[in-house]
């Protein structure tokens, strides 16, 4: 299993913002709470089909220095592929 995070890329609150993400859940929020990140913070189902944490560039240098593995924008989307969650469908759809 591994633990992935993006370049900090996305501005908010005049910080770069970046995405963790994990090979499953459990290890998300494992390294997650190894490093201090609040659960408060986790998004996942229902409001996005990609359980990650968003981690401030300063936060992302220490998730790499943990272990955390350095990934690039086309490379993380392919982590989000593979991690998401399907999401529900309506009810009668079936």
């Amino acid at each position: 299993m591994a633990v992935y995070v993006d370049d900090p890329i996305w501005d908010w609150q005049g910080l770069k913002w970046c995405h963790l993400l994990a090979d499953t859940e459990e290890e998300l929020h494992r390294f997650a709470r190894l490093m201090g990140v609040p659960r408060s913070i986790y998004q996942g189902p229902p409001k996005t089909n990609a359980p990650h944490y968003d981690l401030t560039g300063f936060e992302r240098k220490r998730a790499i220095t943990m272990g955390a593995i350095p990934c690039t924008r086309h490379e993380i989307v392919a982590v989000v592929r593979r991690v998401r969650v399907a999401k529900p469908l309506p009810r009668g759809a079936a």
